[in-house]
C-alpha cells in the first residue's frame, strides 16, 4: 500500500525523512532497497485488508495468498475492516452519498514535484474527508498528530474532490493493531493548504534538487543511506565525548542526553554491523581485523513423521504435548463477544516490565516504589 516508494522520489511514506533532511531522498537513489521480510509480512497484511475491504463493500476481489498468513493477522485485518465501516456509517449522518476509496493514487504534485502516493482508505463526505492509514509494523508506534505522510495524503485527497464536497475537516487516522494503536487527529483543511504553502512547497523544491543540509533524527532508520550516512555516524560519535564512563561518574544532564540517543545509537551500530556482514556474504569484502565463521545452531529434526514413527516401534509412546491454542486464535474461533462471555472472567493481563522511555510515550507513568517491586520480582 506503499506503491509511491517505487517511483516518487519524494514519497509520502519518506516525508517525515525528506521534510526534515532534505538531501537525503536524492542520496537514497545511490542505495539498494533492503526493506526485507518485515516489510514483506506488511504488504501481505495491506494486500488481505484491501481485499477484505472490497468485499465487505459489495466489491470484486480475489483474495491474496502469502506465507505470511496467519490467524494474527485475519484478526487484525478483520479489525481494521470493522474500523473503516464505522467510520463509513459515521460520516452517513451527515452526507447521503460519501465516497469510499480503496488504494487510490494520490496526486500532491501541486505541493511537491512528482508528488503521489497512495491512499489505503478514503472516505470523502461532506463535513469530513476521512485518510485511514494500515500501519502492520510494531516496531515503531506512529502518531496520526502532524504526521506528513497522512498530510500529503490528506491534500491529494482534497484535490481531487475539495470542489465537489463541502468539506471543512480532515480527520487522519493511523490504524496500528500490533501496537493496540488507533491514532486520529483532526485539522481545519485551511490550516492544511497554509502548512502545504508556507512550508512544504519550498522544502519540497529544496528536497527535490538535493539542497540543504543533512539532518539526523530518528527518521534515519528507514533511510537506505543511513548506514553509510557521515552526517548521522557523526551524530552518534559525538557520545564518545563521555569515554565511556560508568554512571556513577556521569551527572545527571549527561545521562539523560545519553538516554535520549540511546534507541538510536543501538540502532545504527547493529546497521553498520548487518552492512558488513551483507558485504562479506555477498560480495567477499574483507574487513581489516574480521573473519566470516559459522554462527552457532540448534538441532532440530529433519523429517518428524519420520521421527514419530521411529521412536513409536522402539516403544516410545509419550512423545507429543498438547496445549491450549492462543488467545487470539481462541478469539478468532468463537468471535469477540462469545470469546468475553464464555472465558471473560479467566483472561488477564499482568503487568509490563517497568520501562524507561521519553515523556512522549503516551503510556501513563507508573509509581516508582511499585515500580521496583516488580523489578525485583523479575
Amino acid at each position: 500500500m506503499n506503491g509511491e516508494k517505487q517511483h516518487a522520489l519524494l514519497s509520502a511514506s519518506g516525508a517525515h525523512r525528506w521534510l526534515n533532511c532534505t538531501p537525503s531522498a536524492r542520496l537514497e537513489r545511490e542505495f539498494d532497497d533492503n526493506s526485507g521480510e518485515a516489510a514483506a509480512e506488511g504488504t501481505a497484511a495491506h494486500a488481505l485488508a484491501e481485499h477484505k475491504l472490497r468485499r465487505a463493500l459489495k466489491m470484486r476481489s480475489k483474495k491474496p495468498v502469502s506465507k505470511y498468513d496467519s490467524d494474527e493477522m485475519d484478526s487484525y485485518t478483520d479489525g481494521y475492516v470493522e474500523f473503516v465501516l464505522e467510520l463509513i456509517e459515521q460520516a452517513k449522518q451527515t452526507c447521503p452519498d460519501p465516497k469510499v476509496l480503496i488504494e487510490q493514487r494520490l496526486d500532491f504534485s501541486k505541493y511537491v514535484p512528482d508528488g503521489f502516493g497512495t491512499g489505503d482508505c478514503v472516505i470523502i463526505a461532506d463535513g469530513t474527508l476521512h485518510i485511514v492509514d494500515y500501519k502492520h509494523g510494531q516496531g515503531v508506534l506512529v502518531e496520526a498528530e502532524d504526521n506528513p505522510q497522512m498530510k500529503l495524503y490528506a491534500l491529494g485527497a482534497l484535490e481531487l474532490f475539495d470542489n465537489i464536497y463541502d468539506i471543512d475537516t480532515v480527520s487522519m487516522t493511523i490504524y496500528q493493531p500490533r501496537r493496540e494503536n488507533i491514532s486520529t487527529h483532526k485539522v481545519n483543511k485551511d490550516s492544511l493548504y497554509q502548512w502545504a504553502e508556507d512550508t512544504l512547497k519550498h522544502t519540497a523544491e529544496k528536497a527535490f534538487k538535493g539542497e540543504g543540509e543533512y539532518v539526523p533524527g530518528e527518521y534515519c532508520q528507514f533511510c537506505r543511506a543511513a548506514v553509510k550516512c557521515r552526517a548521522r555516524a557523526e551524530e552518534k560519535l559525538s557520545l564518545a565525548r563521555f569515554e565511556f564512563a560508568l554512571p556513577p561518574l556521569l551527572t545527571d544532564g549527561e545521562i539523560e542526553e545519553i538516554l535520549s540517543k540511546l534507541d538510536d545509537l543501538t540502532a545504527w551500530a547493529n546497521d553498520i554491523k548487518a552492512y558488513a556482514l551483507e558485504a562479506a556474504v555477498s560480495y567477499g569484502k574483507e574487513w581489516s581485523g574480521f573473519k566470516l565463521v559459522e554462527g552457532r545452531s540448534n538441532r532440530k529434526y529433519a523429517n518428524e513423521d519420520a521421527v514419530a514413527e521411529a521412536a513409536k516401534a522402539a516403544g516410545y509412546r509419550d512423545i507429543y504435548r498438547q496445549s491450549l491454542i492462543t488467545i487470539t486464535e481462541m478469539e478468532r474461533l468463537m468471535g469477540k463477544a462469545k470469546f468475553q462471555e464464555i472465558l471473560g472472567a479467566f483472561i488477564e493481563r499482568p503487568p509490563g516490565k517497568p520501562t524507561l522511555v521519553p515523556l512522549s510515550d503516551k503510556r501513563p507513568a507508573i509509581n516508582a516504589s511499585s515500580a521496583k517491586i516488580d523489578f525485583m520480582e523479575e
